[in-house]
């Protein structure tokens, strides 16, 4: 019985022995686990914050024409003028409301100009009118004063732009230049606990399902804003579980360090809505002149629903391509905006009969002025880097004159098809180039060829 008793004690200590081992070697692993975790989340926090507070974006260089300058005694016709607007996208109306409107009567045009970061500061925009006698400028009128001015500059057409490498573009806005109206259509389709949640939403994830479920369709989206952005900035498009446990640890520290409206903001400028041959469009400002060719300021409610419903799929609801899913999307953000309250029913009802609203043609990513934009690169080679005039956003304000330069075209294709008429040539056709400059001062005012 001794012996008996003896064996057992010895097997209880044994036992105990070993399930302390076993004990002390769990915690071993945990805390290797938790040291390694701990090292993995420092990696991404770095991650996170030298991109986020580094520079976000390569954007493009953008070179401009030189600006319009309206003075009495300038020989312009209200033709050339109307011409001159469209061409930065103002829009004819008969009772001029708000910027990029203009209204022209017999002898007088009322012009809404848009505010415009000049070279020598900028220009806040505002409302004027300009008079025409005999094709000249008679008097221009600040409308607010009703007091004459002498001098009303417009903002230059655009020539051209420079494309980063990876041909991505956008144009940066702030927060407080977006529509409310689209901020509020964005976070309740996309992110409705966004001000509330730190980075995940579980709510959002149930709501959403819910919702989707309601709908008989994708309604709303799971994951935050936040997540969402993350993707975008930092990660690939791999469907793996490794790159959604580095996204949500990713959000979670972007909440932790920035402000929520800063986080915003960043998704507003980096979200892909949309395609150019090989430029691909990112974020709502350009976004806004891509589909519209007008600010992002200037869009309707209907206009800034069409757009947030790019978010979901930018090629699959193209307005220009698949109008009927981008009518039947965007009137989805409309109906559940209006079931959110931040408009009635019938303003629902009345914006789903509104149109589309896109222009007919994309804005042309390639110049219309492939000759200057040459010699505007040649000129900023010797100055910049091929890097900077890439990636910096420069403005370059050039000396061309778009009259004097769809003036040359004209008259040079007219003077080659002439040439063409009298002695066909054989085996090729006539090439030629006309350059154009200021006596006063040498600027190249137009280049062809």
């Amino acid at each position: 019985m001794a012996r008996k008793k003896t064996r057992r004690k010895s097997s209880k200590r044994k036992s105990r022995k070993h399930n302390r081992s076993r004990a002390g070697l769990v915690i071993k692993l945990l805390m290797v686990s938790f040291v390694i975790f701990a090292a993995y989340a420092i990696y991404l926090d770095i991650k996170v914050t030298r991109h986020f507070e580094g520079k976000r974006w390569a954007l493009a260089a953008r070179v401009y024409a030189t600006p319009l300058d309206l003075y009495p005694g300038l020989p312009l016709t209200k033709r050339q003028l109307s011409q001159y607007l469209k061409r930065l996208s103002y829009k004819p109306v008969r009772q001029v409301t708000r910027p990029g409107h203009f209204a022209a009567g017999s002898v007088r045009m009322d012009i809404h100009t848009r505010p415009f970061q000049f070279w020598d500061g900028k220009s806040s925009g505002g409302l004027l009118s300009v008079y025409f006698d005999n094709g000249v400028i008679s008097r221009i009128v600040d409308s607010v004063s009703n007091k004459a001015i002498p001098l009303a500059r417009l903002e230059p057409v655009l020539v051209g732009s420079f494309y980063p490498v990876h041909n991505e573009d956008r144009i940066l806005v702030r927060l407080d230049d977006v529509p409310p109206a689209l901020i509020k259509a964005l976070l309740i389709t996309e992110d409705r606990d966004f001000y509330g949640h730190f980075g995940l939403s579980f709510r959002g994830i149930a709501r959403a399902m819910w919702a989707n479920i309601r709908a008989g369709g994708a309604v709303q989206g799971g994951s935050t804003l936040t997540q969402q952005l993350v993707k975008n900035f930092y990660l690939t498009d791999e469907r793996t579980l490794r790159r959604k446990f580095n996204e949500a640890i990713m959000a979670l520290l972007l909440e932790y360090h920035y402000d929520k409206n800063e986080i915003l903001e960043a998704y507003i400028n980096e979200v892909y809505l949309g395609q150019d041959g090989r430029r691909s469009i990112h974020g709502f400002g350009l976004a806004s002149q891509f589909y519209f060719a007008k600010p992002l300021n200037e869009l309707s409610l209907t206009q800034a629903a069409l757009l947030v419903s790019l978010v979901k799929g930018a090629s699959y609801y193209n307005p220009r391509r698949h109008p009927q899913r981008a009518r039947a999307r965007r009137n989805l953000i409309l109906d559940t905006m209006a079931s959110q309250g931040v408009m009635t029913k019938q303003q629902a009802k009345k914006a789903a009969r509104a149109s589309l609203g896109v222009t007919p043609t994309v804005p042309g990513a390639t110049s219309r002025y492939p000759g200057f934009m040459e010699l505007v690169r040649r000129q900023l080679r010797r100055d910049y880097r091929e890097e900077d005039l890439r990636s910096e956003g420069l403005r370059i304000f050039s000396t061309m004159d778009v009259f004097t330069q769809d003036s040359s075209e004209r008259r040079f294709s007219a003077s080659l098809d002439l040439l063409e008429s009298i002695k066909p040539q054989q085996g090729g056709t006539l090439e030629g180039a006309a350059i154009v400059t200021n006596t006063a001062n040498g600027e190249v005012l137009a280049l062809v060829g």
